[in-house]
């Protein structure tokens, strides 16, 4: 068993800190980004990763940034090796060469597709076919460092970016096991990235949410498997930013402009092609499914929006 630290903050790494844990390695601490105000209070709230860290009973560390103390701290616990999943904090010099066997990232791209901050949703953005779980050595770059494992997923027309999180934090889990194994033996070996096929996977913006009705269907229908639950899909109607939640692409022809309903049940026309809305929800107010949400707002045939 290694003596490791982990570094992660979102939901996503929550499973791959588990699976470390129930192995048996030893977690000399957690770090995670600092608390931050979330709620209807906007009380500061430890992240995910922390919750689920001190549940175990793991040191929870929560600087803003590493330097200082921080790193002598980190040098302390004499690492055999550095775990890291969507911490969201850059690692300088220092950490990442503190650890015997360095950092091992958990990114969930087949790099270097994908670099960045987003690379669940912008891969379905994008319509990739294909993503994964990439294990890579740190190194001081933007996710540059070699190849140490990946695996691939399937991204299909029903896939959604919980989903295909879920799916992939589960893989990450189950690959970082591997890679650890493998390191200890020393047979773990790194390959570097290819020069090809990079791109990045900027962070999201709360404006890429708004639905431009003349985008085709597809790209639609995309944008809200992606951007949901955050940053969130939405149209402006009547004063009000409707979100939608889900929807479905369907063959229909029209000559209508862009943005109109093609009937009373929310079939909207699209630069090419038509978007069925199916879930819908209004602010201050619950989900709900197109029929119930037309019963309290109605949105004739024939309505631009």
């Amino acid at each position: 068993m290694l003596q490791l630290a982990f570094m992660g903050t979102p939901d996503f790494a929550v499973p791959i800190l588990e699976a470390l844990d129930e192995a048996r390695h030893e977690i000399a601490a957690v770090y995670s980004q600092p608390p931050r105000p979330t709620g209807r209070g906007h009380r500061p709230q430890p992240s995910p990763v922390a919750r689920a860290a001190s549940a175990r009973g793991i040191e929870v560390r929560t600087p803003a940034k590493l330097v200082g103390d921080d790193i002598e701290h980190f040098r302390a616990f004499r690492l055999d090796v550095a775990v890291v999943a969507a911490y969201g904090l850059i690692l300088p010099r220092e950490i990442l060469a503190a650890p015997r066997f360095g950092c091992l990232n958990v990114h969930a791209s087949l790099l270097p597709r994908w670099r960045g901050a987003a690379p669940i949703e912008r891969a379905i953005l994008a319509g990739d076919a294909v993503t994964g779980i990439t294990i890579m050595q740190m190194d001081e770059g933007l996710d540059t460092g070699p190849i140490l494992l990946q695996e691939s997923v399937p991204i299909d027309r029903e896939t959604t970016a919980a989903g295909l999180r879920d799916r992939l934090a589960a893989l990450g889990a189950r690959l970082i096991l591997v890679a650890l194994e493998q390191a200890a033996a020393g047979i773990l070996v790194a390959v570097p990235q290819p020069g090809e096929g990079v791109t990045y996977a900027k962070k999201l913006r709360r404006e890429e949410g708004r639905i431009d009705w003349r985008e085709d269907t597809a790209s639609i229908e995309r944008k809200v498997r992606a951007l949901n639950p955050a940053p969130g899909v939405w149209f402006e109607h009547a004063g009000e930013r409707i979100k939608v939640l889900r929807a479905r692409a369907i063959a229909r022809g029209s000559d209508a402009a862009p943005g109109t309903a093609l009937d009373d049940v929310l079939t909207i026309a699209c630069g090419i092609g038509a978007i069925q809305l199916e879930i819908l929800q209004r602010p201050g107010r619950a989900a709900l499914a197109a029929a119930e949400f037309l019963r309290g707002y109605r949105i004739a045939a024939g309505t631009r929006l």
